[in-house]
């Protein structure tokens, strides 16, 4: 069976930006993750969405 997860992720960040959409948009931008398979799950694919900010 092939289906999509989310799967969220919650950052704690310290940032000069005023405005948290430029973190949002940076982090977005310059983030490396690994989402592995296991044994019983393969990743067909991995993504970030992005967070429409303006």
């Amino acid at each position: 069976m092939q289906d999509t997860l989310f799967l969220l992720i919650k950052v704690t960040v310290k940032t000069p930006y005023k405005h948290i959409h430029n973190a949002i948009r940076e982090l977005q931008r310059e983030t490396d993750y690994h989402i592995g398979s296991t044994k019983n799950v393969e990743v067909i694919k991995t993504e970030i969405m992005e967070l429409k900010t303006k």
